[in-house]
């Protein structure tokens, strides 16, 4: 029987190494590439199969050039502060959100295509938590698909080498704890070192982590998990937005399930139960269009009770939305999937994991508090999302934040880092959990609703479940990261005794300024569990 290489067996050098082919990935690296610098680009699946693409509803910007609508960058700021519930880097806000007409102009200027309305400007919908229309979108609501689109093109065209199937596994670090190359696994397993001063982590998020989701499969906290080992800081990690609407395929549903986009609601769709009713009447001012964790929270609670004896899901009634199929074509691709005519039937939906409003604590500029280390995009923490995400935000995150750390790294680099011999690393050994077992508990005790007595019940699973495994295969280091990711999100949600935007605790369901409005860090302890860091950390730390 052959022995699998325990240290690497081919290397390869550049200035910067970018991990993820998504919108804040594929901006940082062309970006870079214009800058000058040598880039290499390194994804585990496919270039173009990341989550960028299932993106429906569009960018989140205030055009003020295109015409007079009476919104402003202002508005937008104070929007984003209400849905992040108090736990916002206001500075981080105004920077990301004052950025974002200039990030739209240059990603049209690559290529993507938006729509435009009868006056020839851009069209605009509204979502969830917006006090106006500002969310600009392509496709009717296939916004993400165009943005990697054009950015895939342009890296094409760009000449930014991509290698496929390559998976991350370590951070490189010199004696000084400084990063300096990645460890990574081809397609064949084979392990290799990427050799380079910098490395910047837009590796996306960590729905998998739950049994139903909108991510893809490769969504498993891979760059979180990395940033971790390699001595990073992360926050926030307790607050995972669920989206309130995402398409009800049957009890039991598992792994990535259709989103139905909150533009739908923007347009003027409606939330019923079973019997007709409203579920979001007097809930909230907004009603239908409150913020995403005001409504799934909203949902969940309506679902417990049963109504009309469908216990499961909800309906978001489109019908009165005139030619739907145009507007929202990939909806109504799915919904017909489903055997559901939205222009005449209400559409069957319920909550599913969504997005990761915390990450690896990085600035606006996406350096973190590891030299050599930066992160940009979903796996990140800048402060923009505090405890819950305003919807399409994240698009105009990963186009901002990509643009400015790949100047930042440029920045750095000319400072004079110079890049010294690490040796041969070997493969890592780390804790993997059982993957199904994972999902399941995690669904179950740490999703909408969560309490102390059900978050121990996770670490009680983790514990009993997990092995020491070498890090030799995508499958060990995707389930390594996931059992990282939940240790690290179950200690901070049962540290948190109170109930704050996607954080929702049954046993504590107030709301506690006094004690709460802070963000709470974690970081690694000498045996590799996830420890809070500073009990008295303020915001905006990096």
């Amino acid at each position: 029987m052959n022995t699998p290489p325990s240290g690497p067996l081919w290397e390869a050098r550049a200035d910067l190494v970018v991990v993820g082919t998504g919108v804040a990935g594929l901006t940082a690296a062309l970006r870079a590439r214009e800058l000058g610098l040598r880039v290499l680009v390194v994804t585990k699946a496919g270039r173009g199969d990341g989550n960028t693409r299932w993106a429906q509803g569009g960018v989140a910007v205030v055009l003020a050039d295109e015409h007079e609508d009476g919104d402003s960058v202002e508005a937008h700021v104070a929007d984003t502060l209400v849905a992040g519930a108090g736990l916002c880097d206001e500075a981080a806000v105004r920077a990301i959100i004052a950025d974002g007409p200039a990030a739209v102009a240059r990603l049209r200027a690559r290529g993507a295509v938006f729509d435009t309305g009868a006056d020839g400007f851009l069209a605009r919908t509204r979502e969830g938590g917006h006090s106006a229309f500002r969310v600009v979108h392509a496709g009717g609501d296939a916004t993400g698909a165009e943005v990697e689109r054009a950015l895939l093109a342009a890296a094409v065209d760009g000449r930014v080498p991509v290698l496929e199937d390559h998976v991350a596994v370590d951070a490189v670090r010199t004696p000084l704890g400084h990063v300096c190359g990645l460890l990574v696994l081809d397609g064949n397993g084979v392990p290799g070192v990427l050799t380079a001063p910098a490395v910047l982590l837009a590796s996306g998020g960590l729905g998998q982590l739950y049994q139903a989701t909108s991510n893809p499969e490769v969504a498993t906290g891979d760059g979180l998990a990395l940033a971790l080992r390699a001595g990073a800081v992360a926050a926030d990690v307790e607050f995972v937005q669920f989206h309130p609407t995402v398409l009800y395929t049957g009890r039991g549903a598992r792994g990535r399930c259709p989103l139905v986009t909150e533009a739908v609601r923007g347009e003027g769709a409606v939330l019923v139960d079973a019997t007709g009713a409203r579920v979001m009447r007097g809930v909230h001012p907004l009603e239908d269009l409150a913020p995403r964790d005001v409504v799934a929270a909203a949902i969940t609670r309506h679902m417990a009770a049963g109504p009309g004896g469908v216990d499961d899901h909800v309906f978001l009634d489109a019908t009165g939305i005139a030619d739907f199929a145009r507007r929202f074509p990939t909806v109504y691709a799915a919904c017909v999937t489903a055997a559901v005519d939205p222009s005449v039937d209400p559409i069957p939906v319920a909550p599913a994991a969504h997005f990761a409003c915390g990450g690896v604590v990085a600035d606006v500029d996406g350096r973190t508090g590891v030299p050599g280390l930066y992160a940009a995009g979903e796996v990140a923490r800048t402060g923009l999302h505090g405890a819950n995400r305003l919807a399409s935000n994240s698009l105009l995150e990963g186009l901002v934040v990509g643009t400015r750390a790949a100047e930042a790294v440029a920045a750095d680099l000319a400072l004079g880092v110079v890049v010294k011999s690490v040796g041969n690393p070997g493969l890592p050994t780390a804790p993997v959990a059982d993957r199904d077992s994972l999902q399941r508990v995690m669904s179950r005790y740490a999703a909408i609703g969560r309490d102390a007595e059900g978050l121990a019940v996770v670490g009680s699973v983790l514990d009993l479940s997990t092995v020491d495994t070498v890090l030799d295969s995508k499958r060990a280091v995707e389930d390594a990261a996931l059992t990282l990711a939940a240790r690290a999100l179950i200690a901070a949600a049962a540290e948190r005794d109170e109930s704050r935007g996607c954080h929702v605790r049954t046993d504590f369901t107030t709301r506690d300024d006094v004690r709460w409005q802070r963000s709470q860090l974690l970081r690694l302890n000498p045996s590799g569990q996830p420890v809070l860091a500073d009990p008295v950390a303020a915001r905006g730390v990096a």
